[in-house]
């Protein structure tokens, strides 16, 4: 489960969960030796793959009537440009026409930075203070002569763009590119997966290499700077580290609230990184020293849920079915009915890639078809308020086959990193 932006880099660094420490056999202190890195092999995404990419989002383009598709910075101005930039008061964007090369537009004074990760060939076109981007956008258009068709916009640009485009292009329709957009990046490619499985293995290594360090009276704070650490040393970047504990385990995202490490309660880890832009996300909970009886009991349905839902991944099915399967089975033990606790307050997964969150979704109604190249996390948790929360989460990916799995699930709480 990933937290959107803001808020879970809030909370990063707030929780843990349960199963089992004390019946491990082995339990020992990380030595002070420095971790291996990891990623030295990782390859990026070439020059070639995104023109793959810019091209693919052409040809639906002319499919759909679209002149041209405008994405502001992030994950998709990366997906197809390389280019990594920040939001602010002034455009910075990609103009994507039905066909020709790429347009940049951006601040004079910005293009120097903007060119340092463009990746793809590409025509900069730069607008000073006292200019108006749009116009320099709606120019573009004409020189490629689209300016009188259908503009779509990729579906997390802000209304000041949409609203600025569509005065400077007078009468033309702007739509949601999102059908376009979509149908690229929910399709990862044999080089994406690739640095997701990497990134997979440095989380499930630095899990192994905090989890032996937990100790009674430990703070998530503490849990979450080893597990960052870690990760460092591996060789991928930190992108969140949620540590919740205790009761605070029972609410997906956590609680403000002063935690601290207990004799017999759950510690929920749900932590992640990135390799070359490419995201992981696992989540384990445990128990610092012996379970219960009831927190074992939960954490195999939990373990048992996540066997449902990867046995209900198939090409072809509605991405909603898995969370049916998922909920109808633990309606069945008593949980619910729907959302309602205990029991599974959110999805049972959702899509991941350059973003921790991206579409589409297992959620009930969700109707696209499954194909291979998605990529999911699986995460069918359970939460008992005042108690507390079980969430074990491994991403797959899907193949001609069926689905494959990132990163193993733990066997047993008492083995909660296999």
């Amino acid at each position: 489960m990933h937290m959107p932006d803001v808020s879970r880099r809030a909370f990063a660094g707030s929780a843990l969960a349960a199963a089992g420490l004390a019946a491990l056999p082995v339990r020992a202190a990380p030595s002070g030796a420095p971790l291996a890195k990891m990623t030295g092999d990782a390859v990026p995404i070439t020059s070639a793959e995104r023109l793959q990419r810019v091209a693919k989002a052409q040809a639906l383009m002319r499919e759909r009537g679209l002149g041209a598709i405008l994405i502001e910075p992030g994950a998709s101005l990366d997906y197809f440009t390389g280019v990594q930039w920040r939001r602010s008061e002034r455009l910075t964007a990609a103009l994507l026409p039905a066909s020709g090369e790429p347009v940049i537009v951006t601040p004079y004074f910005e293009e120097p930075s903007v060119r340092e990760s463009l990746s793809i060939p590409a025509e900069v076109r730069t607008w000073n203070e006292h200019d108006n981007p749009f116009e320099v956008v709606a120019g573009a258009l004409r020189d490629r002569k689209v300016a009188d068709r259908a503009v779509g916009v990729e579906e997390t640009v802000r209304y000041f763009a949409v609203d600025g485009l569509g005065k400077a292009l007078g009468g033309v329709r702007i739509e949601n590119a999102a059908p376009v957009v979509r149908a690229c990046r929910m399709v990862k490619s044999a080089a994406e997966i690739a640095l997701m499985q990497k990134a997979s293995d440095v989380t499930l290594a630095a899990y192994r290499h905090t989890w032996p360090g937990i100790e009674k009276g430990m703070t998530p704070a503490d849990i979450s700077k080893m597990m960052n650490a870690a990760t460092v040393q591996l060789g991928g970047s930190p992108e969140f580290a949620l540590v919740l504990l205790g009761e605070a385990s029972a609410y997906p995202h956590g609680s403000g609230k002063p935690q601290q490490v207990r004799e017999g309660e759950v510690v929920l880890m749900d932590c992640g990184c990135t390799v070359h832009g490419y995201q992981s996300d696992i989540s384990r909970t445990f128990v610092f020293g012996t379970p219960s009886d009831e927190q074992r009991k939960m954490w195999t349905q939990v373990r048992q849920g996540q066997e449902i839902a990867f046995r209900a991944a198939r090409i072809g099915a509605a991405a909603g079915s898995v969370d049916d399967a998922v909920r109808a089975q633990y309606q069945s033990w008593g949980y619910g009915p729907g959302y309602r606790l205990p029991g599974l307050s959110h999805r049972t997964g959702h899509g991941i890639g350059l973003e921790g969150h991206e579409p589409v979704n297992f959620v009930h109604g969700e109707t696209t078809a499954l194909k291979p190249g998605m990529c999911f996390s699986n995460e069918p948790g359970l939460y008992a308020p005042g108690k507390f929360g079980i969430r074990l989460e491994d991403c797959i990916y899907m193949t001609t086959e069926g689905p494959r799995w990132f990163s193993t699930p733990p066997p047993s709480i008492d083995r909660p990193l296999g």
